[in-house]
């Protein structure tokens, strides 16, 4: 079994930045894509952002588009959220989420996902 394990979140304040990181127990993290996703109590889990298993491809929720960069490190099995200018609406649970197949791009389909990270939260002060 898959773990991802989030780290990274807390208290700041609107126009501060945090990076998440995740770290994923699969030897074959490489080969899949990586996602960002956040849920606020009683509402569905949003996409975020994504990166396809090559680097080649990411995607983008609008809400966070030029504010928030998506990476990964191979080498450290590790995708890191960079959160730049965050806002009071930035304030959510965040999870990482590991891709269910191969050599898969970069998705914002929740069903695209096979492993989830626990959650972490974030929350941006006004």
């Amino acid at each position: 079994q898959v773990q991802l394990v989030e780290s990274g979140g807390g208290l700041v304040q609107a126009g501060d930045s945090l990076r998440l990181s995740c770290v994923s127990s699969d030897r074959m993290f490489w080969n899949y894509a990586m996602g960002w996703f956040r849920q606020l109590p009683g509402k569905d889990r949003e996409f975020v952002a994504s990166l396809s298993w090559n680097f080649d491809v990411t995607e983008y929720a609008d809400s966070v588009k030029g504010r928030f960069t998506i990476s990964k490190d191979n080498s450290k099995n590790t995708v890191y959220l960079q959160m730049n200018s965050l806002k009071p609406e930035d304030t959510a649970v965040y999870y990482c989420a590991q891709g269910r197949r191969s050599w898969s791009m970069a998705t914002s389909i929740v069903e695209d996902y096979d492993y989830w990270g626990q959650g972490i939260q974030v929350t941006v002060s006004s």
